[in-house]
């Protein structure tokens, strides 16, 4: 027969569950690419109950990824989802191109090259890339809490 106190101390040592965790997955170079990160993006922002960063964090790794895309990999990129700090949620993509992202003013008539501008803006500065032995990773924090 199990007491109330033998229940309570039980309950005290069981362990309380883990943080929901980082993601990351590996996907071809190919545009279809973006909707598999944005689901990404959208799961673990619902599941860190962020939904207020969703439609920014959405935005940003589309552009990401259709930067790495644009590269002319062959293999794969990683796209990932990290929680740094209690207050950040880092977006990433890693690719094996060693070109650098770079920001361009885009006249109001050009049809592209306003993406960087929008994750600078997005992330108010705070991007940046690691230069690795076979490509690069971008990434890009968004703050979870509003300033």
């Amino acid at each position: 027969m199990t007491t109330t106190l033998q229940l309570a101390t039980q309950t005290a040592e069981m362990p309380s569950p883990a943080p929901p965790g980082p993601a990351t997955v590996r996907l071809p170079y190919v545009a279809q690419s973006a909707a598999a990160a944005r689901h990404l993006v959208r799961v673990k922002l619902t599941e860190w109950e962020l939904p207020d960063l969703i439609d920014g964090a959405l935005l940003i790794i589309s552009e990401l990824v259709a930067n790495a895309v644009g590269t002319g990999c062959q293999t794969h990129m990683i796209v990932a989802i990290r929680r740094p700090t209690d207050h950040t949620v880092r977006l990433l993509v890693s690719d094996g191109s060693a070109s650098l992202p770079v920001r361009i003013d885009a006249g109001p008539d050009a049809e592209s090259g306003r993406g960087l501008d929008l994750v600078h803006k997005l992330t108010k500065g705070k991007w940046g890339v690691q230069l690795w032995h076979r490509g690069k990773v971008v990434h890009a924090d968004l703050p979870t809490i509003r300033a």
